[in-house]
């Protein structure tokens, strides 16, 4: 990767509101974080990239996605406790929240058993089809 290559990137992520960055081309990959607000300095790290063999770990994270395009309810109602929070274990088939699509609330199953590590929406955001909610812990893998 040339010098004008890395300077473009360097450019566009301090001017956006992305706060990590990289990239790997060939042998090379390249790290770019920025602390604070737009235009702000960036640090840039250029390493020789990992081996292959190093890279090729098997994914261990899990997810429950969204099934359907809507509004993330995390609680059956605003004064009810949430359906689920982080640490708490669910079992297969337990709600997890409410996904509201055209006036039709939908309940959230989880599919397998596990530990919920993080929330990744807030109540009442607005969800795409297949987009992480929960970052989760199979169990009884």
């Amino acid at each position: 990767m040339d010098l004008e290559k890395i300077e473009k990137l360097v450019k566009i992520i301090e001017n956006s509101s992305m706060l990590e960055f990289s990239v790997k081309e060939g042998d090379l990959e390249i790290s770019m974080s920025r602390k604070g607000h737009p235009g702000q300095p960036t640090e840039v790290s250029v390493l020789p990239a990992a081996p292959a063999a190093v890279q090729e770990e098997p994914e261990t994270e899990s997810y429950i996605t969204s099934p359907i395009v809507g509004t993330f309810y995390a609680a059956p109602s605003p004064e009810a406790d949430d359906f689920v929070k982080v640490g708490d274990v669910v079992k297969a088939g337990q709600t997890v929240c409410i996904l509201e699509a055209m006036k039709l609330m939908n309940e959230i199953e989880s599919e397998f058993e596990c530990e919920i590590e993080a929330v990744l929406v807030s109540n009442e955001q607005k969800v795409e089809y297949g987009q992480p909610l929960f970052r989760v812990k199979k169990l009884n893998d």
